[in-house]
């Protein structure tokens, strides 16, 4: 009968998580791999089972692969994606315990001591983990044991349940790479006629250790329970939420921002202590009716200064209905993001400095009224052509960039090409433009840009563009451009 007292550790182990994750968006009726640069040489990263079943293996060079399989597809890995997609997992595996940690970039330990009766016992447990990975379209090979090794041992070499406290007879006929050794040092006890895990606990420790070091060892004993191993549980993400509670209900609004005041300075020492920074904060005052309101604050900039943020509530803390008074209030900051501590009154090359603390003060007043996402700034993009010469970004989530290079004047204000009447490769003495007759009385070019015949931009299909710079007489400053391959003249831009 199984003790509660007992240890109890699941291993879970996705051979294909990579090649998963990916099929789980975009299934592929075919055989399917992963590459992976390495060593200068595309290899195979992880592939789906069909691929597998034709003698396609793990660290194959790509091109090897399409030779013995040319229906092959294929796709670029992302380990930094199968590291989140695992840490999502281990989030779901809390739904068996409460202790669950990664093992390796593919696997999970999870000590299920004490909870497996919930599930109608050890084999219900895993076949309910078998039948949702199954449903979620992963691959997944599972083992149970005493030990964290015996489990994982199981989940790569044998998949099964050992006995609560079988200890060598559970693992024993294991081959001796299920101990998670280094391949030289598997192929050297191999050779030394060391296959199984029994074989390898029934000699004598001492020349083990002179010859293959410790670790063959701790990894012995760590599978059969003589050495302890841990579990690190996946750490739950810290959460910014702080509460106060009055005696008697406050209705007034400067009442209300001193309660906003003490809580700010709670949460904002909290996120200082992580090294974190709010951009969203929800504010919630209830009612004594039960009723509540709410002022959502959204930051144009991570912020953990208390003394910034109080004053951008006012607005919002004053549209709030009291009715019969507040009795309790909460803050809590939904949306945070890494705050990196710099040295008090040091403004280094690059940093907004105090003026830019004003700029993102305003930028989050304005995006209170108007949303953040409507405040927006110009930035400088790497292309000749001068529609593309600029990106506009929200400016609540970019930053000024620059310097804004251009080896020739451009003006101030763009628009659609315009035609006007003229003739000839130079600029026309006169010209009509939005009703106005103009005469130039200095024209300075030509400019010539070619487009950029890596984009697909029906504007400059019809090919290069000579640009002049005229002035009128009448006082404008005009950007022209003639195109040579079809005669004509327009107007793309006015100078200030």
């Amino acid at each position: 009968m199984f003790d509660g007292h007992t240890r109890r550790v699941v291993s879970m182990w996705f051979p294909r998580l990579a090649s998963d994750r990916v099929l789980r968006a975009r299934p592929v009726d075919a055989p399917f791999a992963l590459t992976l640069k390495r060593d200068n040489t595309e290899r195979l990263h992880c592939l789906n089972a069909r691929a597998g079943a034709l003698g396609l293996h793990r660290g194959m060079t790509f091109a090897d692969a399409r030779a013995f399989c040319p229906d092959l597809q294929s796709a670029p890995a992302s380990p930094v994606q199968d590291a989140r997609f695992l840490t999502a997992l281990c989030r779901w595996a809390t739904r068996y315990c409460p202790w669950a940690g990664l093992d390796g970039v593919d696997g999970l330990a999870l000590d299920v001591t004490g909870s497996t009766h919930l599930w109608g016992g050890e084999a219900a447990m895993l076949d309910d983990m078998r039948a949702r990975a199954g449903r979620a379209g992963l691959t997944l090979r599972l083992g149970l044991a005493d030990t964290r090794g015996g489990a994982w041992a199981l989940a790569h070499h044998g998949e099964g349940i050992a006995p609560p406290r079988s200890g060598l007879e559970g693992i024993g006929d294991l081959p001796v790479e299920a101990l998670r050794l280094e391949d030289e040092t598997v192929t050297g006890l191999q050779r030394l006629g060391l296959r199984r895990i029994a074989d390898l606990a029934a000699t004598p420790r001492a020349p083990l250790a002179r010859r293959f070091g410790r670790q063959v060892l701790t990894r012995l004993d760590q599978a059969l329970g003589d050495q302890p191993e841990a579990i690190d549980p996946f750490p739950d993400p810290p959460h910014y939420g702080v509460r106060l509670t009055f005696p008697e209900p406050i209705g007034l609004v400067a009442d209300v921002m001193a309660g906003t005041a003490r809580l700010l300075d709670a949460l904002c020492a909290r996120l200082r202590t992580n090294g974190a920074g709010a951009r969203v904060l929800q504010l919630t005052l209830r009612r004594v009716d039960r009723g509540s309101g709410q002022v959502e604050l959204r930051l144009a900039s991570a912020m953990h200064n208390p003394e910034r943020i109080l004053p951008l509530f006012e607005r919002g803390v004053a549209g709030v209905e009291a009715g019969f008074g507040i009795d309790q209030m909460r803050l809590e900051a939904t949306g945070t993001e890494p705050l990196p501590v710099q040295q008090a009154g040091v403004v280094l090359r690059g940093t907004d400095g105090r003026g830019g603390r004003r700029l993102d003060d305003l930028i989050t007043r304005i995006g209170t009224r108007i949303g953040l996402e409507n405040v927006r700034r110009f930035l400088p993009a790497d292309s000749h052509i001068p529609e593309r010469a600029f990106l506009i970004a929200p400016a609540a989530w970019s930053r000024p960039e620059g310097p804004w290079v251009s080896l020739r004047p451009r003006p101030l204000r763009l628009f659609p090409p315009e035609p006007v009447a003229g003739t000839g490769p130079h600029p026309p003495e006169r010209l009509r433009w939005r009703r106005m007759t103009l005469d130039i009385a200095r024209a300075t070019g030509p400019e010539r840009i070619a487009p950029e015949w890596w984009l697909d931009d029906d504007a400059w299909r019809s090919g290069l563009r000579d640009y002049w710079r005229v002035e009128t007489r009448q006082g404008r400053r005009l950007w022209l451009f003639h195109t040579p391959q079809v005669p004509g003249w327009f107007v793309q831009g006015e100078f200030a």
